[in-house]
């Protein structure tokens, strides 16, 4: 796995984020920060103010102090600009290791005449394969590009996309067909279809994610970039009209006054940190392993109300094994097995696979001339084969058993009970027909995997409802759901159910989360506010989701929820810091501007400040500093605890609301304590 504990302050990325910082401070960059963006304006102010008063101007003060001046205000620039591209940095180091995976490597595209492959290969590079194209990869091989696995079965080492070590199976059918290019082929033969164009790889998309290329403001962030400008044109608007109430006492106030003021009293403190925090939501995710196709999906994440998550794999461990066979009342066994066996040859599914190492079957003594597979569907949930006048189908209980009752048969009152009781215990029952006759029930047995209860009680506590999404009957799927802890479930799902259930959440205002890898999901995936598709998974999966996990971890939700809201409650605490600041830098400045002409301020001094110029100097000092002092809490989240939104608000209003009050007076008169000093 990554090292999710890697050093804020790598000294190549530092260093690479303070050039970065002066890049920034280009107007073009600037402008998209409309509260920096005034910062800079003064900061050019200053500098004119400085020229002016070298060349013989007397009325601004001494040429050293507003030479500080300008200089803490250009150093606040920086240090906001060092924090955006600090965050960006992190990202650029991983880009670059991806970028060496992404390396031209040699393809042997597959020659294609018609429907039937050539046995020639020509080895062509990577670069030149488009969508469409097959190619072979072969042991040691490097996968050039992304795909699906037409024919074969392969050992890959993702290692260089997931940072995990231990190699994964990858085989043609199901949900675990997909390949992605860069990655190695440990053992074995596949043949490969290209399912990207040149550029738009996988790996494409990640490089260009990571690097914040494709980066783009989310609602929420844009939201408050619009507060914050307002806040600063009322500000604008205050420092203006203190000029005609400076005229009327006959207190002159010097440019460098009114700058500092309105700096100071400006949300500089988040806006100069709002862009990193936005960034370091995405590359958290990046660390958790899940590739976020924009920061709209992380931020969505942290409001979830609704999650909807497979049984197979998320809830239990997966890949149910059959256990038992059960023939029908007056069906011999061996006739019953024999046919289950039948049914399951071309079910690619792992319980299909596990029926026939039951039976203990040898492919080789069921070899039927002219016979017709027919494959698992989400749709008819059954698979199964014809051959002859013989129709044999096996599947869940509530399909075979309308399809036994609408041939005018009777379904057997002993395998009804069967299926209950298999149910009952948890299990998943298997019907097994031929000709429409029932033959019996093949028992599927899967394990809840351990603590899974105590992470939707984690969820719950976070306000989120889980919905459990399984195919199996509604007594194992209820027997299951109450085992786990969840809070509803969708039993005997089709694609067509998923959707319903999503579309039934979001119409009452809720936002609904999914999980999935196979085609047949990729609707729902694309009808979730976030849908999180696995890197196993089939091509329109990863396509439709918004989210990719590399991890294939289907509890990575949790994760991901978590991530989510971290980004939420990092952005809402530090504008609560930001504008609790203004209080303090208030009580510094005003006074410091009018004190003279109105002796009575003096009250108003309470932090004790030495004179009206160190005031002013601690103030805009303190400005500046406590920026790059928050970076780390910028780009590490606030720690969340799963206590309920409205303790987490009460908590961090106290922390960071009180906190951004207090922590400002006591900041500014030591400053003040030290500018006397030099003074």
């Amino acid at each position: 796995m990554r090292d999710r504990k890697e050093s804020l302050f790598k000294s190549e990325l530092v260093i690479d984020a303070v050039k970065q910082s002066f890049v920034k401070l280009n107007p073009k960059v600037q402008w998209r920060n409309p509260v920096m963006f005034t910062v800079e304006i003064g900061t050019v102010i200053m500098m004119v103010v400085c020229a002016w008063i070298l060349s013989g101007e007397n009325s601004q003060g001494s040429f050293t102090y507003n030479l500080i001046i300008f200089l803490v205000l250009l150093f606040t620039l920086l240090f906001a600009n060092f924090a955006e591209a600090l965050a960006e940095a992190r990202g650029k180091a991983q880009a670059a290791s991806l970028r060496k995976t992404r390396e031209d490597t040699p393809a042997k595209k597959i020659e294609v005449l018609g429907d039937i492959f050539v046995n020639e290969v020509h080895v062509v590079p990577s670069s030149q394969l488009v969508k469409g194209d097959m190619f072979m990869c072969e042991t040691g091989d490097i996968i050039p590009s992304d795909g699906e696995i037409l024919e074969g079965i392969a050992t890959i080492d993702e290692s260089a996309i997931t940072g995990e070590s231990a190699p994964v199976i990858r085989e043609a059918g199901g949900d675990k067909s997909s390949v992605t290019g860069g990655t190695k082929v440990l053992s074995d033969k596949i043949k490969v279809k290209v399912t990207t164009q040149p550029g738009e790889s996988f790996l494409d998309k990640m490089i260009a994610l990571v690097e914040g290329a494709s980066r783009q403001k989310t609602p929420n962030e844009i939201a408050l970039t619009i507060l914050l400008a307002g806040f600063t044109l009322v500000f604008i608007i205050v420092c203006v009209t203190l000029h005609p109430f400076a005229a009327y006492a006959k207190t002159p106030i010097p440019v460098s006054a009114y700058i500092s003021l309105f700096v100071c009293l400006i949300p500089t403190t988040i806006g100069g940190l709002l862009s990193a925090i936005g960034i370091s939501g995405m590359d958290r995710a990046l660390r958790a392993n899940v590739i976020a196709k924009s920061g709209k999906a992380v931020e969505t994440a942290g409001d979830l109300d609704t999650l909807l998550l497979d049984k197979t794999g998320t809830i239990t461990i997966g890949n149910r094994k059959a256990t038992n066979f059960y023939p029908a009342k007056g069906v011999d066994e061996q006739h019953f097995i024999k046919s289950a066996v039948l049914s399951s040859l071309a079910d690619e599914t792992p319980e299909g696979k596990s029926i026939v190492e039951l039976a203990g079957a040898n492919h080789s003594n069921y070899k039927i001339a002219n016979a017709k597979f027919i494959k698992f569907t989400a749709e008819t949930r059954s698979s199964g084969i014809d051959f002859d006048e013989t129709r044999i189908r096996k599947g869940a209980y509530d399909a075979m058993r309308a399809l036994v009752e609408k041939a005018g048969n009777v379904f057997p009152v002993t395998t009804t009970n069967d299926v209950n009781k298999i149910s009952t215990n948890g299990g998943t029952p298997l019907v097994v027909i031929e000709n429409n006759n029932v033959l019996g029930t093949i028992e599927l047995q899967d394990i809840i995997k351990p603590a899974i209860k105590e992470r939707f009680e984690r969820l719950r506590k976070m306000g989120v409802k889980t919905v459990m999404v399984t195919g199996d009957n509604p007594l194992t799927a209820k027997y299951i759901a109450e085992k786990a802890g969840v809070d509803d479930f969708i039993a005997e799902a089709k694609p067509e159910d998923k959707m319903a259930y999503i579309r039934k959440e979001q119409q009452l205002g809720k936002l609904v989360a999914m999980m999935g890898d196979g085609t047949n999901d990729a609707p729902a995936l694309a009808q979730a506010d976030v849908g999180v598709a696995m890197n196993s998974g089939t091509a329109a999966a990863k396509e439709a989701g918004n989210m990719v996990d590399l991890d294939n971890d289907p509890t990575k939700l949790i994760e991901i929820v978590e991530i989510g809201k971290q980004l939420l409650m990092t952005r809402g605490t530090l504008t609560t810091f930001s504008i609790a600041n203004d209080v303090a830098k208030y009580f510094a400045i005003v006074p410091a501007l009018f004190i003279l002409s109105i002796p009575a301020l003096q009250r108003l001094n309470i932090m004790g400040l030495h004179s009206p110029s160190s005031a002013i100097l601690s103030a805009i000092i303190f400005n500046a500093i406590i920026i790059p002092l928050l970076i780390p809490l910028a780009l590490k989240g606030v720690a969340y605890k799963p206590i309920g939104a409205s303790a987490l608000l009460r908590r961090n209003l106290f922390i960071y609301g009180l906190g951004g009050i207090i922590v400002p007076f006591i900041g500014i008169k030591l400053i003040d304590l030290v500018v006397t000093f030099f003074m």
